[in-house]
């Protein structure tokens, strides 16, 4: 019998924590957890775009997610995106996650060849067959993997027992609703885009896992209790608000990830490095509009919660 309620709620995507010298800091990691855990959150999701992954090593990877379950585990759901680029890499993150005990593991389709998608199935299937007493959560984020989770792909995925819902980021909010009828209640779906969350949600999403949540969780979290309260306006305006942030944190030279981790060391006193490159570091001309975006979570922090 599949446990869905421990995935559903706010779930922040991690973020990747370096030292001075731009390598994997662990105890920078067991930092972020804790303040995860402070917050309030449901859970957190390791080692995706957020946590740069994709400019990761497997070793990278590892040492992340153990110490992040060193703080988390028992305490907050955790979900372990596992994809490389390759199905033995994969594979190897995925055995490695069952061993730590994480809730799930979560993986992309392979990037750069347009795989057919049996192709893509007989991927994601290995790892699952690998971790065989984890669920296995599909993330569909076709602006970045450039090929999209079709109908199809979604009913043959569901033929493996582990498979337990889709993490939707594509940017069509309708495309959570064909997720959740074709599922139904045995699966669940989180809403990927953190501008529409609210919509997501109110449209069948049971979750929500994204990026900017972890610089402003109180937020996230308030507004998923309007929307379970139905409290619409109230919720919009909240969304609206939270919009204009991310717009805000979006407006820079630098990263977005870059600025959201300048924005915990403003207001959380929380240093966890800066971004990995080629992802681009904050210049100065940035800093005004970051310390702009950290003051309007702060009005936003005290207007609703």
């Amino acid at each position: 019998m599949k446990d869905l309620n421990k995935y559903k709620g706010v779930i922040p995507a991690f973020y990747a924590c370096y030292d001075e010298n731009g390598e994997i800091s662990p105890e920078r990691v067991r930092e972020l957890t804790e303040y995860h855990i402070k917050k309030g959150v449901k859970g957190i999701y390791v080692n995706g775009s957020s946590g740069e992954c994709i400019y990761q090593s497997v070793e990278d990877r590892k040492i992340v997610l153990e110490n992040v379950m060193a703080v988390a585990k028992g305490k907050l759901t955790v979900i372990a995106h596992i994809a490389c680029n390759n199905t033995k890499d994969s594979v190897e993150l995925a055995i490695h996650a069952e061993n730590l005990g994480v809730d799930a593991i979560a993986a992309i389709p392979p990037i750069y060849f347009r795989l057919p998608e049996y192709a893509i199935a007989a991927y994601w299937n290995a790892m699952s067959n690998a971790a065989p007493n984890t669920d296995f959560i599909i993330y569909n984020i076709p602006q970045l993997a450039g090929v999209a989770l079709t109908q199809g792909l979604y009913a043959e995925m569901r033929k493996n027992p582990r498979v337990i819902g889709v993490k939707n980021s594509s940017m069509p909010v309708q495309d959570i609703q064909m997720f959740c009828a074709a599922g139904g209640s045995d699966y669940i779906v989180f809403n990927g885009p953190d501008e529409q969350f609210m919509s997501g949600r109110v449209i069948g999403a049971e979750g929500g896992i994204g990026g900017t949540y972890g610089a402003m969780p109180e937020l996230f979290l308030k507004l998923d209790k309007l929307i379970i309260e139905n409290k619409m306006e109230e919720a919009r305006e909240l969304q609206y608000d939270i919009n204009e942030i991310i717009y805000k944190m979006c407006s820079c030279y630098g990263n977005m990830y870059g600025v959201i981790k300048e924005i915990l060391r403003i207001n959380e006193n929380l240093d966890i490095g800066s971004v990995r490159e080629p992802l681009v570091a904050l210049v100065e001309d940035d800093m005004p509009i970051v310390r702009e975006a950290a003051s309007m979570i702060k009005l936003a922090i005290k207007k609703y919660c």
